[in-house]
């Protein structure tokens, strides 16, 4: 597979573990902590592929719905992991990023996310950023205030927005557009993911529920990128 043609960025809505589980007699948390997994092996495969950045969809801002006990798991377990795969990441070469609303994460979350981005900020490999509290809508509006709050100041006048300046407030300001989105458990939807930067990325759904995304699934969504012609609404 020659490396001018493998996505530079590759985004994953990691869905399925719910559904892993049940379909096994387990509990959800067990399908969380399977997912975790997966994580780790397709994070490593495509930091050696050299795919420069990874965004995975970890926590929506939707999730906050989901049963108390579920999201503290899940909030338990994100801590764990900034924790644990810090010697993943650091051998790996891999540099930590995160979107959404941080500052509404628990305060322990928060601490360790820090100290991960800190420590890994130097790193020249591939980009591992996390959607955390996220939404695409939220991230939208989030930048409209800014902008209008620079609007009020005189920073800027309205006549100078244009979608390149739009771009610099979003959360994912300076990150590279993703190339390909990556769905897992077959749902036919994007769910409030990077609806700005997805205006032409190529999807890939699978069937395959997140815990069971290993290395061999990812090199499908890979190869069937490779054979795509993107125009980019050209002809």
């Amino acid at each position: 597979m020659e490396a001018s043609k493998l996505p530079q960025h590759i985004a994953i809505i990691m869905d399925g573990n719910g559904r892993w589980a049940k379909e096994r007699g387990l509990t959800r948390n067990r399908g969380h902590r399977e997912g975790v997994n997966s994580v780790r092996e397709i994070t490593r495969e495509c930091a050696k592929l050299g795919i420069k950045q990874l965004t995975l969809y970890a926590f929506s801002v939707e999730n906050w719905k989901r049963p108390k006990t579920e999201v503290n798991f899940l909030m338990r377990m994100l801590a764990r992991f900034l924790v644990r795969e810090r010697k993943e990441i650091m051998d790996n070469n891999i540099r930590l990023a995160a979107i959404g609303r941080l500052h509404e994460l628990p305060k322990g979350v928060q601490k360790e996310l820090r100290k991960t981005i800190e420590m890994s900020k130097d790193n020249k490999g591939m980009t591992l950023c996390l959607a955390l509290n996220y939404g695409g809508r939220t991230e939208i509006a989030d930048a409209a205030a800014r902008i209008a709050a620079d609007v009020k100041s005189g920073g800027i006048k309205p006549a100078d927005i244009t979608e390149e300046m739009f771009d610099g407030y979003l959360y994912t300001s300076g990150m590279p557009e993703p190339d390909l989105l990556i769905r897992t458990s077959g749902e036919m939807r994007i769910s409030n993911f990077l609806l700005w930067q997805m205006s032409y990325a190529e999807f890939y759904v699978t069937k395959v529920c997140w815990p069971d995304f290993r290395k061999r699934e990812l090199m499908k969504a890979i190869r069937d990128y490779c054979k795509r012609r993107r125009r980019f609404g050209g002809i």
